[in-house]
């Protein structure tokens, strides 16, 4: 599998998370996400943005390690997330997670989450439908973030009792049908206007989330608040 790890800018990473990430990676780092990545000791293939906020240190750094930069204008259509998510698709990946420390631009958070369903990324996990998909992931903080365009289902795992939130983007989320979780949907529609959708709970270390048509955002606030299940303390 091709897994494609996007570093952002905002807070500091948690090492304890980036411990977690897949160790067979391409890291693309968005401009100051490239001083995140440096300090947790990833490889980074490529830096990507308007670079206005990374440090001088940082791109010499890259520079030095023969790491490919691409620099844009500041004044430019797109965030630097953005850019980096159409620049991953170069390798085809079949995951891409996205890894903030959270922190930054209330408006750039808002964005970042929107562009995630876009549809030529749209992200789907456990698909039951023959068709070939990809999945697009952010990890932001302690949460965990999946974007899932139906048709489409994914699973979760985490703890009993852990928040699962769904919440619709770009439109209704139809059909949506849940199990494992304490308060079930059987073919509902969730309004991106209601928040019906937010403080579910696992019942038990897994669930399901599928839709039929529309877009979900399935987050999990504290997916790294703690070590993963089964893990020696």
């Amino acid at each position: 599998m091709t897994v494609v790890v996007i570093i952002t800018g905002g807070l500091s990473i948690d090492a304890d998370v980036a411990r977690r990430l897949p160790a067979d990676r391409i890291v693309i780092a968005a401009d100051s996400g490239l001083d995140h990545a440096l300090a947790l000791g990833l490889r980074v293939h490529l830096v990507v943005g308007d670079l206005d906020s990374v440090s001088r240190q940082g791109l010499d750094a890259a520079e030095a390690a023969g790491v490919a930069i691409e620099r844009y204008p500041a004044e430019k259509d797109q965030t630097d997330l953005e850019l980096a998510l159409e620049r991953a698709q170069d390798w085809s990946p079949e995951r891409t997670i996205v890894v903030s420390g959270g922190g930054g631009r209330l408006d750039h958070l808002l964005a970042g989450m929107a562009v995630l369903v876009e549809p030529s990324r749209s992200a789907q996990a456990g698909i039951t439908v023959p068709i070939a998909v990809a999945v697009t992931e952010a990890w932001i903080g302690t949460a965990r973030v999946v974007a899932v365009r139906g048709p489409a289902q994914v699973s979760l795992a985490g703890r009993r009792g852990e928040y699962v939130s769904l919440l619709p983007v770009g439109g209704p989320a139809e059909s949506v049908v849940t199990t494992g979780l304490r308060y079930p949907l059987h073919g509902e529609t969730l309004s991106p206007t209601s928040a019906r959708g937010v403080s579910n709970e696992l019942l038990d270390l897994e669930a399901t989330v599928a839709l039929a048509h529309g877009a979900l955002l399935v987050i999990q606030p504290d997916a790294f608040a703690l070590p993963p299940p089964g893990a020696s303390p």
